[in-house]
């Protein structure tokens, strides 16, 4: 059964979103304390999970999202040296950039953009769209309160007042969101990474918690860059779409 064509939501929810969750779950434990506690070697065999993990997602997909699958992981390896080691805005465990973050970032943009572009999740995704954003304000709202995570909060508000205007990309950004909170949670918990007490550790007046709760806003840079990156490499296909699209509507 196609994953896009499927009208079970429990179906498509489960073979993009659960599948990634449950290998986020299982990846960064391999790099957690507790296998520390077993293995100097853990980051080691967390980088041959992601590794095979990738290389079964990227044989799955089509070439289109093999293309975006590509420009993730470039852009990933930037991104990550940029905020993390020159800008100190988190650090990992052993100070560096584990080899699996790269392409641990490809494999959420494709589990959440298959889920989201499931035809049984768009049937619903006015409904799902307004659960989803109610989830968030609660999230960030008890990073807030609980946590004086300013930092989080202000960026989810800048999420969704930014969404509000983008109701064809809205779905697929507040999935994002929730999936980054969902990886966030696990890896501070299992010390793979750490988030400093302010933003970037540089700015007192922006109290942050571990993690802070709207830095999916981040993420977003890397999935818009991968969009960015397609369309360059084909205009014209994405011009034809464009088109195509209008006539639709």
């Amino acid at each position: 059964m196609s994953l896009l064509a499927s009208k079970s939501s429990f179906y498509a929810t489960s073979k993009s979103l659960g599948a990634l969750y449950l290998f986020i779950l299982f990846g960064l434990f391999l790099d957690s304390f507790y296998m520390l506690e077993i293995t100097k070697d853990a980051q080691f065999y967390a980088n041959i999970s992601m590794f095979i993990g990738f290389a079964i997602t990227f044989w799955q997909v089509n070439n289109r999202i093999r293309e975006q699958m590509i420009y993730a992981v470039v852009i990933a390896i930037l991104g990550e040296y940029l905020f993390s080691i020159f800008l100190g805005m988190y650090t990992y465990r052993l100070e560096n950039v584990p080899h699996y973050v790269p392409p641990g970032h490809a494999l959420v943009y494709v589990g959440v953009l298959y889920f989201s572009r499931a035809a049984s999740i768009i049937k619903n995704k006015h409904k799902i769209e307004k659960i989803f954003s109610i989830c968030i304000l609660v999230y960030a709202t008890a990073f807030l309160i609980f946590g004086n995570d300013v930092f989080g909060f202000v960026m989810t508000i800048a999420t969704l007042l930014i969404l509000r205007k983008k109701p064809r990309e809205r779905l697929f950004y507040l999935t994002m969101y929730i999936t980054v909170a969902y990886l966030e949670i696990i890896g501070t918990h299992y010390l793979c990474w750490k988030w400093p007490s302010t933003a970037w550790g540089v700015f007192d007046f922006l109290p942050s918690f571990n993690p802070p709760s709207g830095i999916s806003l981040f993420y977003f840079l890397l999935d818009l860059g991968t969009l960015w990156f397609y369309k360059k490499r084909h205009k014209i296909a994405w011009s034809r779409m464009k088109n195509m699209r209008r006539m639709r509507l």
